[in-house]
């Protein structure tokens, strides 16, 4: 798939259905594959689960796709956790990179928050993710906490955004 720059008005976000699974597996393991070598095999599964996998993290919050021309070139989900949500699962197909896509994924997560009553923010990364933590930090994530953590050995940090939550 080959999508030119002039498409990121072309982009929508729609909550995912189990119609959408398969592709949203997809989009997390194509993502994902460039940096497959600096995972440890169970970190890099953990972040690409299978179609079964997704549909377990449905029941647990919300996912959404985004859209280019009809197709899924990027997802999202979130789980409300009180008064913090936590994002995961951000995922942009290579070929769709460019076009904003995170970018919108991610203010739709913020104003999901938001509505939800949520006050904060937070997400996981991996520090070779450069992108998405240029990403994150543009939109206002700063990194907490001393100590790296490990996903099945791969390093990851907690990034976080304070948010207005509406009552």
């Amino acid at each position: 798939m080959r999508i030119t720059m002039d498409g990121s008005s072309d982009i929508q976000i729609r909550r995912a259905g189990l119609d959408d699974v398969v592709a949203i597996a997809k989009v997390l393991r194509e993502s994902f594959a460039e940096y497959e070598a600096l995972y440890t095999r169970e970190g890099f599964a953990a972040t690409t689960p299978n179609a079964e996998q997704v549909v377990d993290r449905m029941r647990e919050g919300p996912v959404w796709v985004a859209l280019h021309r009809g197709e899924v070139v990027g997802t999202v989900a979130a789980v409300n956790k009180g008064r913090s949500a936590y994002m995961r699962g951000m995922a942009v197909l290579p070929a769709a990179r460019g076009l904003r896509v995170g970018a919108r994924l991610l203010e739709h997560v913020e104003n999901w928050s938001s509505d939800e009553g949520c006050s904060l923010l937070f997400l996981s990364t991996t520090p070779f993710l450069s992108s998405a933590i240029q990403l994150y930090e543009s939109r206002g994530f700063r990194r907490v906490g001393e100590e790296t953590q490990h996903l099945f050995g791969t390093p990851l940090f907690t990034m976080e955004k304070k948010i207005l939550g509406k009552s």
